[in-house]
């Protein structure tokens, strides 16, 4: 089985960020609606028999921030290795790289600008 071509590790690279993109997104959303619920019982003042929600807010808290603080780096990230598919596919077309492989990095550069 040959190597994989510069232009599918280009494409490889942008799926993988869009994809972990999404999944910080997922968590950021969880984590803020664990902070919501943590909020609202002690706002009714059911607090658990540890009584340590208080803390667990806290600590909630502060990982959605450093979560937040992950988009920026990453964006930057997706925005690098979009350049870099942009020009792999085009040294690829003038190559006669496999009509699949362009196929694909052009529906990724899509996908990913549609994200960005």
């Amino acid at each position: 089985m040959p190597a994989p071509s510069a232009l599918a590790i280009s494409t490889g690279a942008v799926q993988r960020l869009l994809k972990e993109e999404a999944s910080y997104h997922k968590e950021l959303a969880e984590q803020e609606q664990t902070v919501k619920n943590l909020e609202e019982k002690l706002k009714a003042g059911t607090a658990d028999e540890d009584g340590n929600e208080a803390f667990m807010l806290k600590q909630q808290q502060t990982a959605i921030e450093q979560t937040k603080a992950v988009f920026g780096p990453l964006k930057q990230r997706i925005t690098t290795a979009v350049e870099k598919l942009e020009d792999q596919l085009a040294a690829a077309e003038d190559a006669g790289a496999p009509d699949a492989e362009i196929t694909q990095a052009k529906a990724m550069l899509v996908q990913a600008k549609a994200a960005v």
